[in-house]
């Protein structure tokens, strides 16, 4: 019979890929699970899509974020173990027989999955970031946190918890969670064969954007955590000395141009040697997925593009940490 899970998903909007999302669940190999889709109030007729298969839909009133959608999903599902994943997320045929399998272990962790390589929507700028997150979140048995797109966690553990953090905290708001409960004494484990594929659908923009993105959340809340300099998961030391790389690269060009000393650019040489050797894992992670064509592209993005967004956006999480820290002392 197995374990029964509950599988929890927040939907905002998602009627491109909920339905894709919800045949896949309809069609696994395991069958003790019940699903329970948490509609954030869409606007896209999404909630007619999940009517039309057998799952539980729970539709909030007001607009509450997917945090909120969480845990109110979680409350109400009846299985011993609540696998979380998202409405762009499209598990495997042995997803939910692999998530049985790892709660069966007795450890008490919280087990996390991932993205497969290649993700639903194979064009560059998807499958690069499929496999970055894939590679960054596989790393280590025992990761730094786990992500909310592949989660599994004992429903008693969640409770006690206090679930995910409503606040305000998007993008990030598992790493967070994933802290509280490490500090609380619960541990993490990273399962790869737990694997969904996810829509991206991502163009260079949305790809730049979202790098952007993401990398202020994380830097306004990895300066009130104080680990910024961390190895954690997407936020890892690959990609951090990349960024750094990056714009020491820049400064050396500026000053080589500036005392027009052209023997200045040979400065650049151990620096980039130093940043490939770091990311030699990743680059051959990219290799394995698509080949040398794609790895080539691949590497000329992460480091002559990418960084540009991360670093920008870890200057706005700076600025945007820094007047928080502003408000409050003004309020004492």
């Amino acid at each position: 019979m197995g374990t029964r899970l509950s599988v929890i998903i927040p939907n905002y909007n998602g009627g491109r890929t909920i339905g894709r999302c919800l045949e896949a669940l309809f069609a696994s190999s395991y069958d003790s699970f019940e699903v329970i889709v948490v509609d954030d109030c869409s606007s896209d007729g999404s909630p007619e899509i999940i009517s039309r298969f057998p799952c539980r839909l729970v539709q909030l009133h007001v607009r509450s974020g997917a945090a909120r959608a969480r845990n109110i999903g979680a409350h109400k599902g009846t299985g011993e173990v609540l696998f979380f994943i998202d409405a762009d997320c499209v598990v495997q045929r042995d997803t939910l027989s692999r998530v049985d399998r790892s709660a069966e272990a007795g450890d008490g962790a919280v087990v996390g999955g991932t993205y497969t390589r290649l993700p639903e929507d194979d064009c560059f700028f998807s499958t690069f970031q499929s496999v970055f997150i894939h590679y960054s979140e596989t790393k280590r048995e025992r990761p730094d946190y786990i992500a909310s797109h592949a989660m599994a966690i004992g429903r008693d553990l969640f409770e006690k918890s206090g679930g995910f953090p409503e606040a305000f905290m998007p993008i990030i708001e598992d790493v967070e969670f994933s802290h509280r409960l490490r500090r609380s004494g619960s541990a993490l484990r990273m399962d790869p064969s737990i694997l969904v594929s996810h829509f991206f659908d991502f163009t260079f923009v949305k790809s730049l954007r979202n790098a952007f993105r993401k990398s202020m959340y994380w830097t306004a809340y990895s300066l009130k955590n104080r680990d910024l300099l961390s190895d954690s998961g997407t936020a890892s030391t690959e990609l951090k000395t990349n960024v750094a790389a990056y714009f020491s690269l820049l400064i050396i060009c500026a000053l080589s141009l500036f005392f027009q000393r052209p023997v200045i650019f040979w400065g650049a040489l151990p620096v980039l040697g130093l940043n490939a050797f770091i990311s030699r894992n990743f680059f051959s992670e990219l290799h394995k997925t698509k080949g040398g064509p794609f790895t080539f592209l691949s590497v000329l993005y992460y480091l002559l593009v990418y960084p540009l967004p991360v670093g920008a956006g870890s200057i706005a999480g700076v600025i945007k940490y820094s007047l928080r820290l502003g408000r409050l002392e003004g309020m004492r």
